[in-house]
């Protein structure tokens, strides 16, 4: 297995993305010519548990083989499934890339539960999850591309950890930012997190405004996106300590 260490997000970083909406920080990335970062075709499995803010912790499948993925046995030695369940940090991001294999679960119930109490916060998978009735109830944002019964072992063997995989197509990095709501996956790179939250957040905050105006009547007209009048007007609002009304 790869490097253990999840490269770390600042405490603000984090707190900013997490007032930053999926939506916000695409238009963010595209403002700086990144497409590909939006995973498709995965849902949360519970749609009361979809908000996810944290680095990502990888592991990566390959298609299984016979010999090498039996039926486990209690004194089998730990792999990168276990790994992951045991020792990616609290507060990380599982992502985890099958290749899209849908044949078997990724995880099932109990690893979940294990992950939950751990302190994961979330687990996105371009693969399958397996006892999706009880895990669609667990408080903890599940994030796949289906259901299986299977388990992993049938189709899929667990071969590293924290190395830079493809997730539904898109790369992942360890440590990079996984942001995830109801509607999907974002990735934003390491390296550029902490300015993607900082102008998401300020984004926000316009929108804020601007949707206020609009509420009001306000035609969208040089509102959205602002001009320099209505820029003129936000920093009024700013100052006034952002009123509602």
């Amino acid at each position: 297995m790869s490097n253990q260490t999840a490269s770390s997000l600042s405490s603000e970083t984090i707190e900013l993305l997490r007032r930053a909406s999926t939506a916000t920080v695409t238009m963010q990335l595209l403002k700086r010519g990144l497409r590909n970062l939006a995973i498709s075709g995965l849902r949360p499995l519970n749609l009361g548990a979809t908000r996810i803010v944290g680095p990502a912790w990888t592991l990566r499948y390959i298609p299984g083989r016979e010999d090498l993925n039996p039926p486990p046995k209690p004194g089998d030695p730990e792999n990168a499934q276990r790994h992951t369940v045991e020792r990616a940090p609290p507060g990380s991001v599982v992502v985890v890339s099958t290749g899209g294999e849908l044949r078997s679960g990724t995880f099932g119930d109990i690893l979940v539960a294990r992950m939950k109490v751990r302190g994961v916060a979330g687990i996105v998978t371009d693969g399958a999850m397996r006892d999706v009735p009880v895990v669609s109830t667990m408080d903890i944002p599940v994030f796949c591309a289906g259901a299986a019964a299977p388990p992993s072992m049938n189709w899929l063997h667990p071969i590293d950890v924290q190395v830079p995989v493809g997730c539904g197509g898109v790369p992942v990095f360890p440590g990079d930012a996984v942001i995830a709501d109801a509607d999907g996956v974002v990735i934003v790179p390491n390296g550029i997190a902490a300015e993607v939250a900082r102008d998401a957040f300020e984004q926000e905050r316009i929108e804020t405004f601007v949707a206020l105006q609009v509420k009001k009547g306000k035609s969208t007209t040089g509102l959205y996106p602002p001009n320099d009048e209505t820029r003129a007007a936000y920093a009024k609002w700013l100052a006034a300590g952002e009123p509602t009304d």
